[in-house]
């Protein structure tokens, strides 16, 4: 196995090889050949948000700029915290990531999706609009990302083979696969569940066989992988924020004349508008079709999440630590 996973890391890594500069055109501008990935399938929101992207970068400059798109993290074998520092390091060109993966590489980039922090989308959204966003883009360029905007994955819910959550003691002894970085590991345990880490490319055959009892993510995730075939209980429970970030390499973005600079951000900032729309639009069928498939959906109320908030004391005071002044002030409200 260890063999095999090896394999396929160095086929992914040649696919990943930039190739961005592919001579000039007959009056002199660069071409490009770009490749940018998503976590997610072909079915989601991120997917067909950035072949929007590409679409237009293709049509508004006559074919001198493409784009592929790839599905799944397949330049990084599946693995998006490799994917992701393949984007800092310049192995590719733009990705869409939560910032759960980029916590992955850095944990002062998870303070957006601390729990119970956001009632809603539009309040994350609108913390982004201000001195976050400003914060995100100043950590993404230390580590040699530049900030295009940010898409949104919604607010993140759990599903579980056993029964529905209502209160933390629900959860207790059951095995959730989570993203791999402490906030959230403390986070489970704090609830009593045993929390564990995998790629999410592992997830669905993980569920199948027994090997975990439930996993978390945002509904278009969750539907896009097909999870409702092996998870009967969804939970609504609205417990973390989770925007996208759209990313560039920044020392590829710098090198673009200010023309193309401008046509990226512009490009850019219309697909995460395409994508967030579409998003959030397609929430509510998403969880019907998942009720409709069998899933038993079950929303928590103010005090039920309440419940939940009131265990999770210590993880605020703990990681405004981690989080750094910037981003607490950004995200983290004062009686939290």
């Amino acid at each position: 196995m260890l063999v095999w996973s090896a394999v396929l890391m160095v086929c992914a890594l040649l696919l990943a090889g930039c190739g961005t500069n592919f001579g000039t055109t007959d009056d002199g501008k660069q071409r490009y050949r770009w490749k940018m990935t998503v976590t997610t399938g072909s079915t989601s929101t991120w997917y067909l948000a950035a072949e929007k992207f590409a679409k237009d970068l293709d049509e508004e400059t006559d074919g001198r700029i493409t784009m592929k798109v790839f599905a799944n993290e397949r330049l990084s074998a599946g693995e998006a915290t490799a994917g992701v520092e393949q984007l800092m390091d310049g192995a590719k060109d733009f990705s869409y990531n939560s910032p759960i993966i980029y916590a992955g590489v850095d944990p002062r980039f998870g303070a957006v999706t601390a729990p119970f922090v956001f009632d809603s989308v539009e309040d994350g959204q609108k913390a982004l609009a201000g001195k976050g966003g400003d914060v995100y883009g100043d950590y993404l360029a230390e580590r040699g990302v530049h900030l295009l905007g940010f898409g949104e994955s919604g607010m993140r819910q759990l599903t579980n083979t056993h029964r529905p959550i209502h209160t933390p003691e629900d959860m207790k002894g059951m095995k959730f696969r989570i993203p791999g970085f402490g906030m959230y590991t403390d986070l489970y345990r704090g609830l009593g569940a045993n929390p564990t880490t995998m790629p999410f490319g592992e997830v669905f055959t993980a569920l199948q066989q027994g090997a975990i009892d439930g996993q978390e993510n945002p509904i278009d995730v969750i539907y896009s992988a097909n999870l409702q075939e092996v998870q009967p209980y969804l939970t609504l429970w609205n417990y973390s924020y989770d925007p996208l970030v759209l990313g560039i390499n920044k020392d590829l973005y710098d090198s673009l004349t200010p023309e193309d600079q401008k046509l990226v951000s512009r490009l850019a900032g219309e697909a995460n508008d395409f994508q967030i729309k579409k998003n959030r639009d397609g929430e509510e069928k998403l969880i019907a079709e998942l009720a409709d498939s069998g899933m038993e959906v079950n929303e928590l109320s103010d005090e039920e999440k309440d419940a939940f908030r009131a265990k999770l004391g210590p993880i605020y005071s703990e990681y405004r630590k981690v989080w750094g002044p910037d981003m607490s002030q950004a995200f983290i409200p004062k009686g939290l």
